[in-house]
């Protein structure tokens, strides 16, 4: 990749991961500015010179010229829903699947060639599960925008405090993270809890990499994010 300064589209910033990727890319020297795609401006969020807040309350009808002031240079889309939370199957899908395609087509168009997405762990567009399907087909999505660098993420369950970002919390979610909190490492790795921090941390370092091979696809499972935070230490 070229050493100048880099312009970083981001949706998803007031999530855990993507406040997490938010921190990192602002206090990242190589990073001249972050857009930022929302449906809502971030609440209590310093002024930063390199932030630039696009509100778009609908994700599906943005402007394909969000970005057309710059090249955008990376992209990482953190977008994620419940079907609780999004309120039906079809709200769930929009966000999971058709929002993300959205911002990958916006981060195309203004020349962008390197994209990182959070998807699930047991993503499949052939699974019967609903949730895992939808995250599957996302990923195959993307997959077929042939980008240069396309970094896919599959966490286990999300470590981080949503309250404090002003989100819903998840009660089925704090309950298994409590109990496996509680079981320690008994849990194998590739299972166990993982913060915000970490997988926003592997997301960044994995796509300014190419694969061992210059292959353009790498998906990143859980147990392998832990490994890259382990050895970052």
């Amino acid at each position: 990749m070229e050493n100048r300064p880099k312009t970083v589209l981001l949706a998803g910033a007031s999530g855990v991961v993507g406040h997490a990727l938010l921190t990192q890319l602002l206090a990242d020297s190589s990073v001249a500015q972050v857009v930022a795609v929302l449906r809502r401006p971030l609440p209590g969020q310093p002024h930063n010179p390199k932030l630039v807040q696009r509100i778009c309350p609908n994700l599906l009808a943005m402007p394909a010229n969000l970005c057309a002031d710059r090249p955008v240079d990376e992209c990482y889309i953190t977008l994620g829903s419940t079907i609780k939370a999004a309120g039906s199957r079809a709200a769930f899908r929009q966000v999971d699947l058709d929002a993300v395609l959205a911002v990958a087509g916006v981060a195309q168009a203004a020349g962008c060639q390197r994209l990182a997405v959070v998807s699930a762990l047991e993503s499949n567009a052939k699974s019967p599960v609903f949730y895992s399907r939808v995250k599957g087909e996302m990923e195959q999505g993307l997959m077929a925008m042939n980008f240069a660098r396309l970094v896919i993420t599959r966490p286990s369950i999300i470590d981080g405090d949503r309250a404090a970002l002003g989100q819903v919390q998840r009660r089925g979610e704090a309950m298994a993270l409590r109990l496996m909190k509680s079981l320690g490492r008994l849990i194998p790795r590739a299972f166990a809890p993982i913060t915000g921090q970490t997988i926003a941390a592997a997301m960044v370092q994995r796509l300014r990499a190419d694969g061992a091979g210059g292959e353009s696809l790498e998906v990143l499972r859980s147990g392998q994010m832990q490994a890259l935070a382990q050895k970052a230490v």
